[in-house]
């Protein structure tokens, strides 16, 4: 019998709501063995296309990635979207006020990014595009199709996504992203807020085996 796999979508648009949904992403990837995490970043085209599917590409030895649909012109990965020197008000939304920040954020960024080079052969990063402007929240509703469709077709079985905090009820009425997938997703979405203390100091003490 072949292992079986738990498929799982992270989100990522390098705000701080995505950072700290890729830190408890990777205590999961850390965890459990079985799991196969890929990560995608939808990014917004002149002409709204979405081009065709490409089948995978060996890339290095033993290493695979593929893109969906979207001709980006750069090989992205999630480790190139979180700010190298962030704000103090960045790194405020990020991580509990009595902490260190500049010091924490470094110690965290760092021991996230050793977890995923980790387990890079069970980490995928994808591009999805679509003809919506993430600043205008007024409608998403391409961008939630675009991540929906993705969803269905490779068969996910739990999404990974950064919330801002409010409720399911005011983040459907005012057209939050994270919210608007939760509705409409086929499969159950995980929605992670600001990182509490008590989870990074044990994030941090915990030392892999």
């Amino acid at each position: 019998m072949k292992d079986s796999k738990f498929k799982v979508l992270l989100y990522s648009d390098g705000s701080y709501q995505a950072f700290s949904a890729a830190v408890y992403t990777a205590t999961l990837l850390r965890d459990m063995t079985n799991m196969h995490l890929t990560i995608i970043q939808v990014h917004d085209t002149d002409d709204g296309s979405q081009g065709t599917e490409f089948s995978w590409k060996e890339l290095r030895p033993k290493y695979k990635r593929y893109y969906w649909g979207c001709d980006i012109g750069k090989e992205y990965s999630w480790i190139d979207t979180w700010p190298a020197s962030p704000t103090q008000e960045w790194m405020e939304h990020v991580l509990d006020e009595s902490l260190e920040a500049k010091e924490q954020y470094a110690v965290i960024l760092k021991k996230t990014n050793e977890i995923y080079a980790k387990r890079k052969l069970n980490v995928t990063h994808e591009g999805l595009c679509t003809n919506v402007s993430f600043s205008d929240t007024s409608d998403i509703a391409d961008t939630v199709k675009v991540i929906i469709d993705y969803i269905a077709k490779h068969k996910f079985e739990l999404v990974i996504m950064g919330s801002r905090g409010h409720s399911a009820l005011n983040g459907l009425m005012f057209g939050s992203l994270s919210h608007s997938v939760l509705d409409k997703s086929p499969i159950p979405v995980m929605l992670i807020k600001k990182l509490p203390q008590e989870f990074i100091e044990d994030y941090l003490s915990h030392t892999e085996s």
